[in-house]
């Protein structure tokens, strides 16, 4: 994956307004979708600014999605320390309160992923390790409760989560807390 700026380094305004830019249009409407002269219109920059700060437009896409992993994982990191179990329900919880937040348009990893089906491709390998940290967090997780396979069961999670951003896109959000509830019950058993 290649390097982008860091949450502790300053970002310019302007490179501010493109990311901004895109994040809200690459959500609403795809990547693929969106040109690059639209963008830089409504980030209100010149052409120059943009190829400044990204040379192509999957550099730009890149930093959109290493974004979006950032502020997940920066999400669970916040999380105050809790038991196992109930760290796994608060990330979770994260698919309920998206869903049923409004705006909601499914996962951008997922969304992504169906733009960028070639595995070698940079976006995609940044998609990929996003997913391989949710694993391994999930799996962490179950080990530390007493999990008799972490590693199944994280990737049952996994499962689980994608499904459930479908179906908050798809179908009623309102379902997605109920769903996620029930889900953790039944793959979360008791030792």
């Amino acid at each position: 994956m290649r390097k982008t700026a860091s949450s502790a380094e300053p970002v310019s305004p302007a490179r501010r307004r493109l990311l901004d830019t895109a994040t809200r249009l690459f959500y609403a409407e795809g990547i693929h979708a969106v040109g690059i002269d639209r963008i830089i219109a409504e980030a209100g920059v010149a052409k120059a600014t943009f190829y400044n700060h990204f040379p192509s437009k999957e550099d730009l896409v890149l930093a959109y999605i290493e974004e979006q992993d950032q502020i997940g994982r920066d999400a669970v990191a916040a999380f105050p320390r809790q038991p196992p179990r109930q760290m796994i329900a608060a990330i979770l919880g994260r698919i309920s309160a998206a869903a049923v937040g409004g705006g909601f348009r499914g996962c951008p990893f997922l969304n992504a992923a169906a733009e960028y089906t070639d595995p070698t491709n940079v976006v995609r390998q940044a998609i990929d390790a996003r997913r391989v940290w949710y694993h391994d967090t999930l799996q962490q997780l179950l080990a530390a409760d007493g999990d008799p396979t972490p590693a199944v069961t994280a990737s049952l999670l996994v499962a689980l989560s994608d499904g459930l951003l479908e179906i908050a896109y798809l179908d009623d959000p309102r379902e997605v807390p109920a769903l996620v509830d029930a889900a953790l019950t039944r793959l979360l058993v008791r030792r």
